[in-house]
C-alpha cells in the first residue's frame, strides 16, 4: 500500500463495523396489518412504510415533530373526511398532500388503531398508487 493511500482503501483491510439499524418504537402500529397477505413493509427515509395491493396506506416515523407519529397516505379531495372521521388528525406540514397523526396526540393509540383498520379495510379514501419507475435506458451492449 503506498503512502497515499488510505487504510478504507485497502482490499484486505477487515470491514468496518456497522453500527445496529436503528429499530423504530411505533412499528407496532403496523403489526395488524401483517396477517393480510398482501402486505408489505418498507423502510421510506428512515420510516416504516406500510403497503397493501402495492399501494402506500401509512408511513410509521419516531424521529422529530412532523416526523413523529403516522402519516396517511391519501389525496387533497380526501383531507375534509378523514379529518372529519378521525379526529386529531392534521394535514402534514411539510408533505401538504398527506395528513399525520402526531404521537402526541391524546388518543394516539386509538387512533393510529382506526387508521389501521381502514387501511385493511381498502378504505378508498386512503392508500396512493406508486408513480411507476422510469424505463431505464437500453443498454449500448444489447443487441438490435
Amino acid at each position: 500500500m503506498s503512502k497515499s493511500s488510505s487504510p478504507s482503501s485497502d482490499l484486505f483491510a477487515p470491514p468496518r463495523k456497522r453500527s445496529p439499524a436503528r429499530v423504530n418504537s411505533l412499528s407496532w402500529i403496523l403489526e395488524p396489518m401483517e396477517r393480510d397477505a398482501a402486505y408489505q413493509r418498507r423502510k421510506m427515509f428512515g420510516c416504516d412504510a406500510a403497503y397493501l395491493d402495492e399501494s402506500l396506506y401509512l408511513v410509521v416515523a419516531d424521529r422529530e415533530p412532523p416526523w413523529n407519529g403516522v402519516m396517511v397516505c391519501t389525496s387533497r379531495e380526501h383531507h375534509g373526511v378523514l379529518m372529519a372521521d378521525v379526529p386529531g388528525l392534521l394535514v402534514h406540514p411539510e408533505l401538504g398532500k398527506w395528513l399525520y397523526l402526531p404521537q402526541t396526540d391524546e388518543a394516539f393509540e386509538s387512533r393510529a388503531a382506526t387508521l389501521v383498520r381502514l387501511a385493511l379495510d381498502r378504505d378508498p379514501r386512503i392508500g396512493v398508487a406508486p408513480k411507476p419507475k422510469a424505463s431505464r435506458r437500453k443498454s449500448w451492449r444489447a443487441a438490435d
